[in-house]
């Protein structure tokens, strides 16, 4: 597994930033870089599952682990997720479940930064590399307007 690191500067104060990455449409917006149409379905309380799904109801389940509104969001992956519905781990999910994808907005007053660490195999590193940098792009774009 590896470890990517993204980051990006905004000039946006923290609130704003936080709401261009979280609120539900704008959600659906950066993330299209991964998937189009892919949407998260989640209570967004620290300790609770959230959903990751692409609009045919697959994707992954994770753990929200830390939620510090304006500050911190962390995921821990878990599993996947087929036709809506959870599967059991096996051995293939085993090699990822653990896996975290962190992000965290440092306010510098009326800019801030976002960073971002995941853990990713191997196999999706270039795919990550390339996408996530356009999410964070759609991300400053919402955040500056």
């Amino acid at each position: 597994m590896k470890n990517l690191t993204f980051e990006i500067e905004i000039n946006a104060p923290a609130d704003k930033v936080w709401n261009a990455m979280w609120e539900e449409e704008n959600y659906k917006k950066w993330t299209a870089a991964f998937c189009e149409g892919s949407y998260a379905k989640s209570s967004w309380k620290q300790g609770e599952r959230i959903h990751f799904l692409d609009p045919n109801g697959n994707g992954m389940y994770s753990e929200i682990s830390v939620l510090v509104p304006n500050e911190k969001m962390h995921f821990t992956h878990i599993g996947n997720i087929k036709d809506f519905v959870e599967q059991p781990l096996d051995e293939a999910t085993k090699a990822w479940t653990g896996a975290q994808e962190n992000y965290t907005v440092i306010s510098n007053g009326a800019t801030s930064k976002v960073l971002v660490t995941l853990d990713i195999v191997d196999e999706y590193a270039n795919f990550f590399s390339e996408s996530f940098p356009k999410g964070l792009a759609t991300i400053k774009e919402i955040a500056e307007k």
